[in-house]
């Protein structure tokens, strides 16, 4: 299997450099990254019985595999891996069908009252009737003890601790705990999800990240505020992302007057007149924490990268395993032009299928009992922080181009 994976990384840098990807810089980037996905998830499903026929099979199709195919490819590798994360977790948390069924004949007025939200006062005991969604039943079990029950099915899970990183700033890491193959998707980015037509929702906009360093940006625009979300929870329960107060903001003045140029055309908007998305979801996910995950220092090699993942909502039964929420009532079609959005009237394109937009973070060689390092990728057309060591200068503009 290790000559099998060393075929691959060849695959992975000769391909990255190939004239055949998009002339556009930042296109380009996003085609090798979808290439190198496309190949790490393929290899990471191949499984421990792969033969070098299959390896070789999936290297030719890297070559050849237009865009849309790959990311296709793509979505369904992490789809599957995600598909068996749900139905581990719902093996460690939900209860045995038949002490259920023995429970159920009990006297009605015996039954415990509906158990609340710990959000009740987010939601306020005001809210109307809608708004009070049914909680499933789960087992009482905490999140230490979850994570380790995932650990024993899956053979790895995460824990938030002290950074190794060696400057002052790098605070709280990501690490995992077992071992994890090439292409295993190790974390969910969660939190609240805006696509370009709700930017301006965002706490602190137009300068987000002012004092939030928890916003992450997909390729197609699509930002995830992981701050709400924090260290997540202590049970299954209602989330609309408002369980943290939004970051105060102070804005810095570079030029005479600009402050009230900002404040004219890119005044802020209150996110509570549009009211919250209400969604149950499992506040102790032991893979909800890739917003942890340091950026590695000099001289060190990211093992994770990030692989943005199109959630199907139809498949109700995995949605509360999938720690995000997205802002607003729906996505309206937006347009770049240069560094701004607009909206833009188009005929329907791809799937009809509802998603929802999130990123996970997908192992980028075998990982045992380590630190987790992602490349931030912060753009060189800003002054960037002194602790930031670029991994790929190249790869940075081409990013941000």
């Amino acid at each position: 299997m290790a000559s099998l994976f060393q075929k691959f990384q060849e695959a992975v840098k000769v391909l990255a450099k190939s004239p055949t990807f998009a002339k556009d810089p930042r296109h380009l980037q996003f085609e090798a990254d979808i290439n190198r996905l496309f190949l790490y998830s393929s290899y990471n499903r191949l499984g421990k019985d792969a033969v070098e026929a299959d390896a070789e099979e999936i290297i030719d199709m890297a070559g050849k595999a237009s865009l849309a195919d790959q990311q296709k490819q793509v979505q369904d590798n992490v789809h599957n891996q995600i598909k068996n994360f749900c139905k581990h977790m719902d093996h460690i948390l939900l209860p045995d069908l038949n002490v259920k069924d023995k429970q159920d004949t009990s006297s009605p007025e015996n039954s415990p009252s509906p158990r609340r939200s710990g959000l009740g006062l987010a939601i306020g005991r005001t809210a109307p009737l809608k708004d009070h969604i049914a909680i499933p039943e789960t087992k009482p079990l905490t999140r230490i003890e979850i994570s380790q029950s995932l650990k024993d099915l899956m053979g790895y899970t995460l824990e938030v601790k002290p950074s190794q990183i060696p400057h002052e700033d790098a605070g709280q890491g990501l690490f995992l705990h077992g071992e994890a193959d090439v292409g295993a998707v190790l974390a969910f980015y969660p939190g609240v999800i805006y696509s370009p037509a709700y930017y301006r929702y965002i706490p602190g906009y137009p300068r987000v990240d002012a004092q939030n360093s928890y916003l992450i940006t997909r390729y197609d625009g699509t930002v995830i505020n992981a701050q709400p979300w924090g260290a997540g929870g202590e049970s299954r329960e209602i989330w609309n992302g408002s369980s943290l107060p939004e970051p105060k903001h102070n804005m810095q003045v570079d030029e005479k007057g600009s402050e009230r140029i900002w404040r004219m055309l890119s005044k802020p908007l209150d996110g509570t007149r549009l009211g919250g998305n209400h969604e149950v979801l499992e506040r102790r996910n032991p893979l909800a924490f890739a917003h942890f995950a340091n950026h590695p220092a000099k001289d060190m090699v990211p093992n994770v990268m990030i692989c943005p993942y199109d959630f199907p909502l139809p498949e109700k039964h995995m949605r509360s395993y999938i720690p995000n929420i997205s802002f607003g009532n729906g996505e309206e079609a937006m347009k770049r032009f240069g560094t701004f959005w607009f909206k833009w009237k188009s005929g329907k394109n791809g799937s009809d299928v509802p998603v929802l937009k999130t990123l996970v973070l997908v192992a980028t060689r075998a990982i045992c009992n380590e630190e987790i390092l992602l490349n931030y990728r912060l753009s060189n057309s800003k002054r960037r922080p002194s602790w930031y060591a670029p991994v790929d200068e190249e790869e940075d503009r081409r990013r941000w181009s």
